[in-house]
């Protein structure tokens, strides 16, 4: 490698093992940056910006009565255009939907009398001026024009009167859509009570994962049915420096009470593990039903997406973003019907909030993630795009043969991605919609928020509430003999890692 050349880039983005040597081949000069500093520097950034957005908008007459977080997603969608001097931004007569701030340059506005050609200039505006703002009620016609007057040229914030509709109306609708289920948690709690890690025997492995292994389990007294018992090593989750996620995992499946997510029953811990005893799916990884079939056909694949749009449902209404999509966190409970899993990067966000931890599964990472710009609930919806093109062809849309290069391939967008013939025309339209490059784009994201999927063409004539009530007969039936019969899932040897270190530090108190 000569001048210019870069390296090491993964390791701005996340933790990760280095794939080659580097070593100096004459004196050299280097210029490096350290993850922290990009993403503090990334993540400033984000919200000076958001902040700043904020700001102008709040001067505006018309916002001043809208609450905060409504305020922040209208700051998200403002989009800055560019003018050259003398360029006409507004003109006099011609209709517009668009609302302008002026976030850096000057304007003039000038007008025409009925008898006269001539311009008359009518006052100059500056940065956090507006105009245009009759236009977000609707179509209006222009009274004045507006001309960019600054050599350096002019930059405007502006959004349209569709995509104000949009946000302002579905706001309003997020606000009043959920119940709470506590009680019927405090129930379950209830049950769980008194159970302790003694009272449960390890019948067989499930599943082995970065921090541990998911054992099927029985309780001794109890064997009308078993459990998973998902166990993490307390010193390896402080090497990563991952408690944060995992108290935020425990927290949020402890409240959860939906029926297309894992149920979890009661957390234990020792000097070495932390384990969390969940409700078994026996049907096995939808991952390994995808693998051994190649694909599936649109029924099968619109099946499995409902069942995630039920559970993201849920948790968007509750500001969860979940961050983990893919087949192999999609387990078939024993009748058929597909509940997620693993809630390690899921997290709660305050209504309008942004977060700026990279994580996923890089197939599956919105582009939004891997540009450190910040990232909410929309970032499901691009995954949930991903999802249906892996179930219908085998494979994911974006693939390479490193993170980098997948990565790098996200960012040029779906549309530069060949769409299989097998993949029906509705099928691809709905795609593309959920893996907009703008986050504020997307489906799902919009006015109708999750309903805008619910009723896209693909999903005609889908029995959307036999899906709720269980009364509709899934695409594949697994075939359990026993509730200890853990054949659909792979075959792991037994742990032969030596015993991981004690950890006492107590920063799992709460767990």
């Amino acid at each position: 490698m000569g001048p210019g050349k870069v390296f090491g880039e993964l390791a701005i983005l996340y933790n990760c093992q280095r794939t080659a040597t580097i070593k100096a081949a004459t004196d050299c000069k280097l210029f490096a940056i350290e993850r922290q500093c990009f993403q503090t520097i990334m993540m400033r950034t984000g919200l000076q910006k958001q902040a700043e957005y904020t700001a102008f908008l709040k001067s505006v007459p018309s916002f001043q009565n809208l609450p905060e977080e409504t305020v922040i997603k209208l700051a998200d969608v403002l989009e800055e255009t560019y003018y050259s001097q003398g360029d006409y931004i507004i003109r006099q007569g011609a209709r517009g939907d668009t609302f302008y701030i002026i976030s850096r340059g000057r304007v003039n506005v000038t007008m025409r009398s009925p008898d006269s050609m001539e311009e008359k200039l009518i006052r100059t505006l500056g940065k956090g001026d507006f105009f245009g703002e009759k236009a977000l009620q609707g179509e209006d016609i222009r009274t004045a024009n507006i001309v960019a007057d600054d050599p350096d040229g002019v930059a405007c914030l502006v959004i349209d009167h569709d995509t104000f509709d949009q946000l302002i109306s579905r706001l309003e609708e997020v606000k009043n859509r959920y119940v709470d289920e506590s009680q019927l948690r405090k129930q379950i709690n209830r049950e769980f009570a008194d159970v302790k890690l003694s009272d449960l025997a390890v019948i067989a492995t499930l599943g082995v994962g970065g921090f541990g292994r998911v054992e099927l389990v029985q309780m001794v007294h109890d064997k009308s049915r078993s459990f998973a018992l998902k166990q993490m090593k307390k010193a390896q989750i402080v090497e990563t420096r991952q408690q944060q996620h995992i108290m935020s995992e425990k927290e949020i499946m402890e409240e959860a009470n939906c029926d297309f997510i894992v149920k979890l029953y009661k957390t234990f811990k020792d000097r070495k593990y932390l384990y969390m005893l969940m409700e078994s799916c026996m049907g096995g990884e939808l991952w390994t039903i995808l693998r051994d079939r190649g694909n599936f056909d649109d029924a099968t694949t619109r099946f499995y997406t409902a069942c995630v749009v039920e559970a993201f449902d849920y948790l968007h209404a509750r500001g969860i973003i979940y961050r983990d999509l893919k087949p192999e966190n999609l387990l078939l409970d024993n009748r058929g019907y597909v509940k997620l899993v693993d809630f390690g990067f899921a997290k709660k966000l305050l209504v309008g909030r942004k977060t700026w931890t990279f994580c996923g599964t890089p197939e599956y990472v919105a582009p939004e993630i891997i540009l450190n710009k910040g990232h909410d609930i929309s970032a499901d919806y691009w995954s949930l795009g991903v999802l249906m093109f892996e179930l219908l062809t085998g494979t994911p849309p974006f693939t390479g043969p490193d993170p980098m290069k997948t990565y790098n391939i996200i960012l040029k967008g779906i549309d530069a991605i060949e769409f299989p013939r097998n993949i029906t025309r509705t099928a691809t339209v709905l795609i593309k919609k959920l893996c907009r490059d703008n986050p504020a784009e997307r489906l799902g994201y919009q006015k109708g928020g999750i309903r805008d999927i619910q009723k896209h063409k693909w999903f005609d004539g889908f029995n959307w509430e036999g899906l709720i009530g269980r009364t509709l007969t899934p695409p594949i039936i697994p075939h359990i003999r026993s509730v200890l019969d853990s054949s659909n899932f792979d075959d792991y040897p037994p742990d032969s890692d030596p015993l991981p270190q004690d950890d006492l530090s107590g920063w799992d108190a709460d767990f």
